[in-house]
């Protein structure tokens, strides 16, 4: 299988570090002009999360029309993990009271929230590692875009100057 694709625009924000041929053919798709607004299904903290990281998404440069998919999968699985995790966390201040319920049986399984919590946030991992915004994946973004309006934006460390 070899190892996963990078998109161009991702590779010129890391400035080519392996000194291969860039390929100026590459499909790319079109950049709106404006930070598009999130799909009808994405509210709550999901369209918070839409907001902050697609904002930024747009002023490198990376998101494009058809990033809107995957950025929108990326949100709801954050909104979904947030939920949940503030449930569990309103459930009760010991952290195995909401942890554990009672099961039909008199005894106790774990929480359903639990796993929707975990799953979401493994969901929501490996969408954000696909646009670099997981520190791992910006560990290799080494110049980019110049502006001054990286002063307390979310991701104000993901261009080392």
């Amino acid at each position: 299988m070899g190892r996963r694709a990078i998109p161009l625009q991702l590779k010129l924000l890391r400035g080519n570090p392996g000194k291969q041929r860039i390929r100026d053919d590459q499909l790319r798709p079109e950049q709106s002009i404006d930070v598009p607004d999130p799909p009808a299904h994405i509210n709550g903290y999901a369209a918070d999360e839409w907001w902050q990281v697609a904002t930024e998404l747009h002023r490198l440069g990376v998101l494009t029309k058809v990033d809107i998919a995957p950025l929108s999968a990326y949100c709801y699985a954050y909104g979904l993990w947030r939920e949940a995790a503030e449930q569990l966390a309103a459930m009760g201040a010991e952290p195995v009271k909401g942890l554990v319920v009672r099961n039909a049986n008199g005894g106790f399984s774990e929480n359903p929230l639990v796993y929707t919590a975990r799953k979401a946030a493994a969901d929501m991992m490996r969408y954000a590692a696909e646009f670099g915004l997981t520190p791992a994946a910006r560990s290799h973004i080494t110049s980019g875009v110049n502006g001054d309006d990286e002063q307390g934006s979310k991701f104000a460390g993901l261009i080392a100057r």
